[in-house]
């Protein structure tokens, strides 16, 4: 272990986890084979100092998750791999001593995106559903891969979850007593959006050429896809490159963080006979932008029947909860497949995603199959691609669902968008601050404008430097945090067509209160006037160019 003293100052006062019985830390085998049972199994005989120890885990965890900073503690990456990644010890380690340890070394230097004061994101993992749904499925062990023996009521719980999602989209169920096997279901639960998104991409392919899954990919310039330019999710070319395609991505103009229709036709004809598929946004990365879907699907459906249309809804989910938005997604149930992401949505910890498929048989075209574990009707296994063995997440989707209700999952999105709205207002009544898009659900991104700014002349390079200083200065601090990407300036708040890099609010966050946004909101225009200060002070320098 590290020595105290090298500890850094202003680490979080974790609870101490309570010393373990000596049948936990300590066994005294009695035979051979006992000798050669791990130290800290779990056994019926340490029962009670097990539930001690990880009850002092889970308060450990609990007042992680309500620690009001976003760190607690900041070191730069190289100074935290010299303090972590050290050889193996050769002798065990009591384990409470161990988890101690991990308490003082480790844990201060993680994020923790429950905080309120973590407005960038939206993966609290918060819920308790979705956490007791975590643990439970921790501790039971159950194996998605095969029904029969290794998860007997645990499919079927993941069948419901995934007949909620369907229903949502307007994705067509059959009756219960017609699902039979994995076949019937119309949908798989993954370990993210980009898995998501990868086996959409298998799907369309196999669509557009029976039989590559097992043939190869012999011409890859059949398989290009359409996506909109400037707001695309990388996980679309890296799927590509993932199943055997290359570099098929097609950017198409956009307008207002949506296809522009016009270029998006014209990019059919142009790419006529060799499009597999189209992907839409309902509700991008960068903005939360829902796209026109049911525009984008008669445009598509127009030119050739045949090309795959793919809506990603890892953001979009939130639209299908609440009334409010719901109309927004009027043409998605007759794109072929959706995927969506719980774990931004739901405040399920990570990592939950699912593809939804309007053809449940479509799913037969990228099938595996065993005789060694998955030869079965109701074995996900056969039809999760790129996984075998795969634990009961989709526990934490059916709790927290069940938990809330309809009527509570709406009311969960109504909460977002109202603080998303009068986050808006108050971003319009900061002068130094510029939206650059009205929000579709609860993304904002807005720049700092800089001391100086003429809107007349605006210097892209100096808006840029400034947001980008007030960005690296919040991560320094460790008590804010804003995303920042690149983003067009596609609604010419701006310029036209400028690339910038704004700072990102969203509010998924049920702990943010509209003081967290005053406060926030007056900290960055704080820093940015700060950065204002030295570039001002460096422009006097002599030699320096005003």
């Amino acid at each position: 272990m590290l020595d105290d003293a090298t500890s850094p100052p202003g680490l979080v006062d974790l609870p101490a986890i309570p010393k373990a019985e000596a049948a936990l830390s300590s066994p005294t085998p009695s035979t051979p084979l006992a000798a050669a049972t791990p130290d800290h199994l779990l056994t019926p005989d340490n029962r009670a100092a097990a539930l001690r120890l990880l009850d002092g885990v889970l308060r450990t965890g609990v007042d992680f998750k309500l620690g009001q900073p976003v760190y607690t503690a900041r070191l730069d990456a190289h100074e935290l791999r010299d303090r972590l990644v050290r050889p193996l010890a050769d002798n065990p380690v009591d384990l409470t001593d161990l988890l101690a340890e991990f308490g003082r070394e480790v844990l201060p230097y993680c994020k923790n995106e429950a905080s309120p004061q973590f407005l960038g994101f939206g993966d609290t993992g918060a819920d308790l559903a979705a956490l007791a749904g975590g643990l439970l499925a921790l501790l039971t062990q159950q194996n998605l891969i095969n029904q029969d023996f290794d998860s007997p009521s645990a499919t079927f719980c993941e069948i419901a979850a995934l007949r909620w999602l369907r229903e949502m989209f307007g994705y067509l169920n059959p009756p219960v007593d017609r699902v039979q096997s994995v076949w019937h279901v119309g949908g798989v639960v993954t370990h993210g959006g980009t898995a998501s998104n990868a086996a959409a991409m298998m799907l369309a392919r196999e669509h557009a050429v029976p039989g590559t899954m097992h043939s190869g990919v012999r011409d890859p310039g059949r398989f290009a896809v359409l996506v909109p330019a400037g707001i695309g999710h990388y996980s679309v070319a890296s799927a590509l490159a993932w199943i055997g395609c290359g570099a098929q991505v097609v950017p198409v103009a956009t307008a207002g963080f949506r296809y522009d229709l016009p270029s998006l036709h014209a990019a059919l004809t142009e790419h006529r006979g060799r499009v597999m598929a189209v992907v839409a946004y309902c509700g991008d990365s960068r903005t939360q932008t829902l796209e026109d879907l049911r525009g984008v699907h008669d445009l598509v459906r127009g030119h050739d029947e045949r090309i795959w249309l793919h809506a990603d809804a890892c953001w979009g989910l939130m639209a299908a909860l609440t009334p409010r938005l719901a109309h927004r997604l009027d043409g998605i149930c007759g794109y072929d497949s959706i995927t969506v992401d719980p774990h931004k949505v739901l405040d399920i910890p990570y990592s939950l995603s699912a593809l939804l498929v309007r053809d449940p048989d479509s799913m037969r075209a990228i099938a595996s199959h065993s005789d060694l574990i998955m030869q079965e009707e109701y074995a996900f296994g056969q039809a999760t691609p790129f996984v075998g063995s795969r634990g009961w997440a989709s526990l934490m989707l059916w709790l927290a669902m069940r938990a809330h209700g309809r009527t509570g999952l709406a009311a969960l999105v109504d909460r977002r968008l109202d603080l998303t709205a009068r986050c808006a207002q108050l971003i319009d009544e900061q002068p130094r601050l510029m939206r650059l898009h009205d929000p579709d659900m609860t993304a904002i991104a807005f720049v700092y404008l800089p001391a100086g700014f003429d809107p007349a002349h605006p210097d892209i390079d100096a808006v840029n430097a400034v947001n980008a200083a007030i960005h690296a200065r919040m991560l320094d601090e460790g008590a804010w945090y804003l995303h920042q990407f690149t983003l067009p300036d596609a609604q010419g708040r701006i310029q036209p067509g400028a690339v910038l890099r704004p700072l990102r609010f969203v509010g998924c966050n049920t702990r943010i209160t509209e003081q967290h946004l005053v406060d926030v909101l007056a900290h960055v225009v704080t820093l940015g006037a700060a950065v204002d200060s030295v570039a001002g002070d460096r422009s006097c320098e002599p030699g320096a160019v005003r």
